[in-house]
């Protein structure tokens, strides 16, 4: 089966709908989101609605969770804040029943699922080999995918020797055959590892390999929506920086 994974919405319509279009020129079987459909974007209600309707599984992340009340919205930065207020007092009936429907992990996939990692779904950020390890060794799947950093990255363990990472540009492939595996698409609506277009990942889980893919997207439009809303301006600016 071919799995297209992707994470880090953030109410980037623009973006999502780009991502979506690349994956099924791919011939994707299956669509799974790693959470965080809303977020710093003005267009939550859209992207939602597009997660339910194309998604065959999704998570629920920290920025949704925080707009559902369930997390305490002290723990945001400003600018993370703001936008969560903001969406809340945005968001329909029907994009909140279905993110409040979600969980943060599933382990019910050929792979692991997690928003942010095995160890702690919600809100831990990997980035570095020694939280990879301790999630690997955390983690009960050979292969799991993470999302939350916004960053494409890849982690690998074999042979009991410490877990190995890099990121993984648009372009990149990996043999996930053998050894154990943290995999993380990058992010859809704000990716934070200085490339501006939107990210996602192919996974082939029959001949277990893996491919990192970044799609061009109309970023005035996002910029634009965001601006249009009141939200914080650096939260459009950065769209064109990929920070």
């Amino acid at each position: 089966m071919k799995i297209a994974l992707l994470s880090d919405v953030h109410g980037n319509a623009p973006a999502f709908r780009a991502v979506l279009a690349d994956i099924e020129r791919a011939g994707a079987d299956e669509t799974w989101c790693l959470g965080d459909l809303v977020g710093y974007g003005a267009q939550p209600d859209e992207c939602v609605a597009l997660a339910a309707e194309r998604c065959h599984r999704c998570l629920v992340g920290n920025h949704d969770l925080v707009v559902l009340g369930s997390i305490d919205i002290a723990t945001f930065s400003r600018n993370a804040a703001e936008a969560a207020e903001w969406t809340r007092e945005h968001l329909g009936s029907d994009a909140r029943r279905f993110m409040a429907s979600l969980a943060p992990a599933d382990t019910g996939a050929p792979l692991g699922l997690f928003h942010g990692s095995p160890r702690d779904p919600v809100w831990e950020y990997v980035l570095s080999t020694v939280q990879a390890d301790a999630c690997l060794t955390a983690m009960d799947a050979r292969i799991g995918a993470i999302g939350h950093s916004h960053v494409a990255l890849a982690f690998s363990r074999r042979d009991g020797e410490m877990a190995e990472g890099r990121q993984t540009p648009g372009g990149t492939e990996a043999d996930l055959s053998k050894g154990e595996w943290l995999i993380n698409p990058g992010g859809v609506g704000q990716p934070r590892d200085g490339d501006p277009r939107a990210a996602w990942l192919l996974v082939d889980s029959e001949r277990w390999t893996a491919s990192w893919r970044r799609v061009e997207y109309p970023i005035d439009e996002a910029a634009r929506a965001i601006r249009e809303a009141g939200l914080p301006q650096v939260l459009s600016e950065r769209l064109y920086f990929g920070q």
